[in-house]
């Protein structure tokens, strides 16, 4: 297993961000690293476009799947079958949100991977043989950044980036007087407080990483949100 997770997905972004380090002028890890996030980006671009339409087509779903609620509040099995109706007339698919995001977290753990072993120092290996080994990928990135060692400013950039994003995604609120409220202002309570807690969560993991992944984290979330707004403005 892990010799196939090395061939499909480490060694071919390693090979890739090496590529594009050896291109660039001036060896710049960070202009490297924009552009390895590029390329990810648009390889992963139909999986993330299915994910992002999933999440809108729930979001639209929302009103309607509040009145199932209200109406069965007292019967959680017809409920459900209610839901599963309204996903089908719909041509909905619950989980069309959640499933392209599990797809792409092997290219996320490889990229993790890659910044973490290639970002230390150490000697290069696993290239392939058309791409010449620069030996060391110097970490100093934009003359100033040592994106080998953790970096507070590029931390703080990625949560409040992920912030945003997340902002894009408003959750409608249940009416406190309605039937079942109770269960909706619960969740609607955690969803605020995921809102928060997830961003403090990825600057407090940033500040643990090489700058450099923060900085791709920053720059990868930065061009998630260009896409989600080009696509709601365009479905609007």
């Amino acid at each position: 297993m892990g010799n196939f997770f090395e061939t499909i997905f480490y060694q071919p972004i390693l090979n890739l961000l090496v590529w594009i380090y050896n291109i660039i002028p001036g060896h710049d890890v960070g202009l490297a690293i924009i552009g390895l996030t590029i390329v990810v980006k648009l390889v992963l671009y139909p999986l993330s476009k299915k994910s992002l339409q999933g999440q809108r087509a729930l979001q639209n779903l929302q009103p309607k799947l509040d009145e199932i609620k209200k109406k069965y509040a007292n019967d959680k099995e017809a409920m459900s079958r209610a839901m599963m109706e309204l996903y089908k007339q719909e041509k909905v698919n619950p989980l069309s949100s959640c499933l392209p995001l599990l797809i792409q977290l092997p290219f996320f753990w490889a990229i993790f991977k890659v910044f973490r072993d290639e970002l230390s120092g150490k000697a290069i290996t696993l290239l392939y043989p058309f791409i010449a080994n620069p030996g060391i990928i110097n970490t100093t990135a934009f003359g100033f950044i040592d994106f080998s060692k953790p970096n507070i400013v590029l931390a703080v950039l990625a949560g409040a980036s992920q912030f945003v994003q997340a902002k894009m995604m408003p959750m409608k609120p249940a009416s406190v007087t309605a039937p079942g409220a109770k269960d909706e202002n619960i969740m609607a309570a955690m969803n605020k407080q995921m809102l928060y807690f997830m961003p403090a969560l990825t600057v407090f993991i940033c500040l643990s990483l090489p700058s450099g992944l923060a900085f791709y984290w920053f720059i990868s979330t930065i061009m998630t949100i260009g896409q989600q707004w080009y696509m709601f403005r365009k479905q609007e």
